[in-house]
């Protein structure tokens, strides 16, 4: 096997891999194994038809695609190492030169690890995490309070906005009911947007047992191509309509829910709560902001395949977060109206937000020479290990030597952000003006 490398635009590169004939005629002979017993040729049992008379029949190509994979899975992972490159993408195979007479040329196309730029990164200038609790806040957080707390009652009246609305529909386009326009026993609160635009609001002064023709057009950019556009008419039957019943803001409230009497001191534990949990992420916030400055001052060119690979496992992890929650990735996009291509695009910047920290953040370890010894590793096996309460030895069973190497790599990482935040110059943020308090309160009770 030989390898030639050609570097090319935008961090790509192309392996150029040539395989001897030798090599891709055995790899024909395993496809040809694998395969036989799909062959029914006359005058010989299921299985038994020689490859001689199978290529015969079906073309000398019959098993070129099957040995082509058989000497990729071979010969790949060896050429890639041969190259020298540090590869981030899955290659994009191109065949160059295939036959049973001939040495078997293959090019793989790959993203390479693209080299940074870094900018400022010692002594980068940032607003330090503010710590301090606003009466906005407070009051935000007794909102929050007081909903939790709130009570849903049925009621015999015509809907209203901020009610919860139990319907069934059934939608249809020109008379035809079309796919993931039905529902039954829905619970709708009214003013939310969840459904398409003007759909609620049709529903508002009408009241349970009756059914109402609600008239929509479904927006022009609407996921499902079939309907963008289209004027759709669903047959809407109010089952149900609920209240939602937010206690007032009290001394009565306060005592039932805490073990204060008065509000003006459950107002006063809330804040001290409040101010315990920002000064708890005041560490990760300080720590995002001097990374961001430091990702901001540097430069990289990040390879399209690279944020394609990247976008592709957000796009999965979504899936499973929403199966958990019982929520088919289809069924999902058919009520938001989206396509797979839509979340992918939405979730772009945050791809190469993440790409482009992750290369600046081991530049800058490579520069500073940051590294963690094995007994460091070893250390925090050891706190994993009393977290579990298990024997540091049973624990150590179970781990393999590449997740050693990745937790060596989390270590240096937190390590080199460490030394960004120590090195950064962190600033008290402007103090507000008491009028501006005043302000963000009154804002805050209306």
């Amino acid at each position: 096997m030989s390898v030639k490398v050609e570097n090319l635009e935008n961090n790509m590169a192309k392996l150029t891999v040539e395989v001897d004939n030798a090599e891709f005629l055995k790899a024909i002979d395993t496809a040809y194994n694998k395969n036989k017993g799909r062959f029914n040729l006359q005058g010989f049992r299921k299985g038994k038809a020689p490859k001689a008379m199978i290529e015969k029949m079906y073309g000398p190509q019959v098993f070129f695609e099957d040995a082509l994979n058989e000497i990729l899975d071979k010969t790949y992972p060896a050429a890639a190492k041969e190259s020298g490159l540090e590869i981030v993408s899955r290659p994009e195979i191109g065949v160059e030169q295939i036959g049973t007479d001939k040495n078997l040329i293959y090019t793989a196309t790959v993203a390479v690890k693209p080299e940074v730029t870094l900018g400022e990164y010692k002594g980068v200038t940032v607003e330090k995490a503010d710590t301090t609790v606003s009466a906005k806040e407070v009051n935000e957080k007794l909102k929050q309070e007081l909903e939790k707390n709130a009570r849903v009652i049925d009621v015999d009246r015509a809907i209203k906005k901020n009610d919860i609305a139990t319907i069934d529909f059934v939608g249809s386009v020109d008379g035809k009911e079309f796919e993931g326009g039905k529902g039954e026993d829905y619970p709708l609160t009214i003013g939310s947007g969840t459904f398409i635009p003007g759909f609620e609001d049709q529903l508002i002064g009408h009241k349970a047992g009756e059914t109402v023709d609600v008239n929509v057009t479904f927006p022009e950019e609407y996921g499902a191509k079939d309907l963008a556009g289209k004027a759709a008419l669903f047959k809407t039957t109010i089952k149900a309509v609920k209240e939602k019943q937010v206690p007032a803001a009290d001394d009565e409230f306060a005592s039932e829910v805490s073990e204060f009497d008065t509000l003006d001191e459950y107002k006063k534990d809330l804040k001290k709560s409040l101010k315990e949990l920002k000064e708890k992420s005041a560490t990760t916030a300080n720590e995002n902001s001097v990374i961001a400055k430091v990702v901001e001052n540097a430069t990289v060119e990040i390879p399209q395949p690279m944020i394609d690979a990247q976008l592709d496992n957000m796009v999965y992890d979504y899936q499973m977060r929403l199966q958990q929650q019982g929520i088919p990735m289809d069924q999902y996009l058919k009520i938001t109206g989206q396509t797979v291509e839509q979340v992918r695009e939405q979730m772009k910047p945050s791809a190469e937000r993440n790409i482009k920290t992750s290369l600046v953040i081991e530049a800058v370890m490579k520069a500073e020479n940051i590294t963690v010894s094995d007994e460091r590793v070893d250390e925090e096996f050891k706190k994993i290990a009393e977290q579990y309460k298990m024997e540091v030895a049973d624990l150590m069973k179970n781990v393999t030597d590449s997740q050693k190497e990745s937790m060596k790599k989390d270590l240096a990482f937190q390590e080199t952000v460490d030394f960004l935040v120590s090195e950064a110059n962190l600033v008290k943020p402007e103090k507000k003006s008491k009028k501006a308090e005043k302000d963000e309160e009154e804002t805050s009770e209306n």
